[in-house]
């Protein structure tokens, strides 16, 4: 019987909720069934998170992924001691909790780059705490290709069988038009079509998406899809790929949600993530609560898997024991599936 795959999950910033729906999800009795999660964080805090969640589970600190338990009831946790827990302070912004996060990523990183786990799933992060702490990157996505050394990757969000991909992430939108070139946009074709391959889509069936409105309407609002987007499509049609577009913004996602798509590659940040975060989320304004807060988000072309919640510290409610761990589940499920495939 294979054995089920090693997770490490780096909780996030510890003044968030990402300790919170870490034990939250790590309460579910499935989740034992089909991997061994290992949280990378700081064991009070995690002691903490559990008690003032309301939960019946036991912490196991361990120095090395070999000494986990790895049984429901208890959540294993690597501390890397890099922060006294006792001072840890709900909602607030610090470099104290931006630099340990940092360093819990850094750390899921190094041991999924050493084979001593088979996947990763990151907690929400502050940006604001992470530059406070001086890290020149203040996004997952840039700190995994950093330190994996990887040229060519891209984040892909997902909502059930919703998914974009992004040519471009964090950068002003100034400089997201710029970022439109034929190149990346034939590598984000390129990477999303092997990752869905990799999550079980035999022929995936991949549109792009327009930089402009209307994709341009043949130059009359913009040159991109002529000189960019439109010779990338065509690139990746000659290698085989099942590849439609550029489509307008407006209409390719309700396209893809009636089922004509299995992902959109998108130009920029809010292009994909508005209508992911529309499918996924839910606000209720008479009660101010989130009714579900569901997503991931992977990191494409890495030598290691890396999935994410797709959703931020949640200040506003830290500490509380209120959070949702619907996206926190869901990347631990994705990354057990990719973790197995790759044993």
């Amino acid at each position: 019987m294979t054995q089920r795959p090693l997770i490490g999950i780096s909780v996030g910033d510890p003044a968030g909720i990402g300790p919170e729906i870490t034990a939250r999800a790590l309460a579910e009795p499935d989740i034992y069934e089909n991997c061994r999660p290992l949280a990378v964080a700081e064991t009070v805090m995690m002691r903490n998170a559990v008690e003032f969640s309301g939960l019946n589970l036991k912490i196991n600190t361990v120095e090395d992924p070999s000494q986990g338990k790895y049984e429901y009831g208890t959540i294993d946790v690597l501390d890397l001691k890099n922060i006294d827990g006792d001072k840890i302070r709900h909602k607030t912004v610090s470099a104290e909790t931006g630099q340990a996060c940092y360093d819990y990523i850094a750390k899921v990183i190094e041991l999924a780059m050493a084979g001593e786990i088979d996947a990763t799933v990151t907690g929400p992060i502050h940006k604001e705490a992470i530059a406070a702490a001086g890290i020149r990157h203040a996004g997952h996505t840039e700190i995994y290709g950093e330190l994996t050394g990887t040229k060519d990757y891209a984040m892909m969000l997902a909502h059930d069988d919703f998914r974009v991909i992004h040519v471009s992430t964090h950068v002003a939108l100034r400089e997201a038009c710029d970022r439109a070139k034929k190149p990346r946009v034939h590598t984000v074709i390129k990477l999303a079509h092997e990752t869905l391959r990799q999550l079980g889509i035999e022929a995936p069936r991949i549109a792009v998406c327009g930089l402009n409105p209307h994709a341009g309407e043949n130059g009359l609002f913009g040159q991109e899809e002529i000189e960019e987007i439109t010779p990338a499509i065509e690139q990746a049609r000659a290698e085989g790929m099942d590849v439609d577009g550029p489509i307008p913004g407006d209409t390719v996602f309700s396209k893809m949600r009636g089922g004509q798509y299995d992902i959109v590659v998108v130009m920029y940040h809010d292009q994909g993530h508005i209508p992911t975060k529309f499918m996924g989320f839910q606000y209720d304004h008479k009660t101010g609560q989130w009714g579900s807060i569901s997503g991931v988000n992977i990191t494409t072309g890495l030598p290691i898997i890396r999935v994410s919640v797709d959703h931020g510290t949640a200040f506003g409610k830290a500490g509380e024991g209120r959070a949702n761990p619907e996206s926190m589940l869901e990347a631990i499920r994705i990354s057990s599936h990719l973790g197995a495939k790759g044993n």
